[in-house]
């Protein structure tokens, strides 16, 4: 696989990201919230850079932070960038694996969650049950816990969609969830400085005061 040395505006010598992994949160940040261009550019540099199963994964997991236009849009300009055919079938087709996506899901949510976890299915399920079991099946289950992409790795990207997306909420949860998930301080960090040239310096600086106010708790 070829590798591309980083842009020296978005990856500094001392990230606690590597190469792979930069891209990767750059492409989830961009798939959620960014241009076509950007997109393109974007899934270029993961075709050369990435695990080209990570990459999938990623595109895959973004219907659930971007919506299905945009993971459509992904998936389409993923496939003209890598060359790479579709799989002929994926366990995420079968439904009949819908009580082990339940176990699954279950079990990502409440490392992602942690302490929160028991109060979050209470609140979503005051929103709507439906909303509550498509969180923990399709979500957190069917998609999250897909092997092919570790879960911490997946956290610092939700970070990174969450973030250009301006979710602010839904980011500050994702904070957490990527430390719960095993994430370092330095790699959250680096995944908000990932796109930090597209967020611009002013949102840059609040979502690292924001992570700082979770760091502390």
């Amino acid at each position: 696989m070829t590798r591309l040395q980083p842009d020296v505006d978005t990856l500094s010598a001392d990230d606690a990201l590597d190469i792979e992994m930069h891209s990767l949160v750059r492409l989830a940040g961009i798939i959620s919230a960014g241009t076509e261009p950007q997109l393109r550019d974007a899934l270029a540099r993961a075709a050369a850079t990435c695990r080209p199963s990570w990459v999938e994964e990623v595109v895959l997991q973004s219907y659930l932070f971007a919506g299905f236009p945009r993971a459509l849009n992904a998936a389409r300009e993923w496939r003209r960038a890598s060359g790479r055919p579709a799989p002929d079938s994926d366990p995420g087709e079968d439904f009949t694996n819908a009580a082990q996506w339940r176990q699954s899901g279950e079990a990502a949510c409440a490392t992602v969650y942690g302490p929160f976890y028991e109060r979050l299915r209470h609140n979503i399920r005051q929103l709507h049950p439906a909303l509550d079991a498509w969180m923990i099946v399709d979500g957190y289950g069917k998609v999250l816990s897909r092997p092919a992409l570790d879960l911490k790795r997946r956290e610092l990207c939700i970070v990174s969609a969450c973030a250009l997306a301006r979710q602010d909420r839904q980011l500050h949860s994702h904070l957490y969830g990527a430390l719960h998930s095993g994430a370092t301080p330095a790699e959250v960090r680096a995944s908000i400085d990932a796109i930090a040239d597209l967020l611009g310096p002013d949102d840059t600086q609040r979502y690292h005061q924001l992570f700082a106010r979770v760091l502390g708790r």
